[in-house]
């Protein structure tokens, strides 16, 4: 029986991994014909960098996959193995594939989009909760990255409230990764040069990486 959970652990384990490092908004713009998202806007593989090549729909694709790719390992793996937990754990290692991607060096996205997937898959009511958070914020402040801490924050509340304590400190340490993936962005936010979100192609100006070197001030001007 021991060996069996083991088993059970390190396959659900692997396999949410390996689901989740498939870097769906790199493959639907190179699909599409479009350059490298890696070495545009954030050089972030997600949605919102997506949306910077000005290809909505591609954004959108990149928003169900990440998410769907979550939220139905986990559902799979709860069914397979009747157990929430075990459900989490692949979900919880799909978004961790989607931060660390085996297939591009371990340099990934920062799973905003796969961790309210696993969430509204898992946890309905908190899931739609928390993407309303991020929907609501996203309209008042037009940061992506603040509406995503923002909502990943409350996250852990809503589910103690309406789910279980397990889900809650799954959502605790999933949102505890996404504040060190958006280490960067927080440093933006506080010196205030965050990209806001755009729904139009950013020009060629605006479109080049984000570098948070260059927007140290040396000698008075801005590099």
């Amino acid at each position: 029986m021991i060996f069996e959970n083991i088993a059970a652990f390190i396959l659900t384990c692997l396999f949410g991994y390996l689901v989740g490092s498939v870097p769906f908004g790199l493959v639907l713009t190179r699909l599409a014909g479009l350059p490298d998202i890696r070495k545009i806007g954030s050089g972030n593989i997600g949605a919102t960098n997506v949306l910077r090549t000005g290809r909505k729909d591609l954004a959108l694709l990149t928003v169900i996959f990440d998410a769907g790719k979550a939220g139905l390992v986990a559902l799979l793996f709860q069914d397979i193995y009747h157990s929430e937990f075990l459900g989490l754990v692949a979900g919880t290692m799909a978004i961790i594939g989607h931060n660390f991607p085996i297939w591009l060096n371990f340099k990934g996205g920062k799973g905003v989009a796969s961790t309210l997937g696993l969430m509204v898959f898992m946890t309905p009511i908190t899931g739609w909760l928390t993407a309303g958070t991020w929907v609501a914020m996203a309209f008042f402040k037009k940061y992506s990255s603040l509406s995503a801490l923002t909502a990943l924050t409350l996250a852990p509340i809503y589910a103690l409230f309406f789910n279980s304590s397990t889900a809650a400190w799954f959502y605790l340490g999933l949102t505890v990764l996404s504040f060190y993936r958006h280490r960067g962005n927080i440093q933006r936010l506080i010196d205030g040069t965050e990209t806001k979100i755009h729904l139009k192609k950013e020009t060629p100006s605006k479109i080049t990486k984000i570098s948070p070197k260059k927007n140290i001030k040396r000698n008075g001007r801005r590099k």
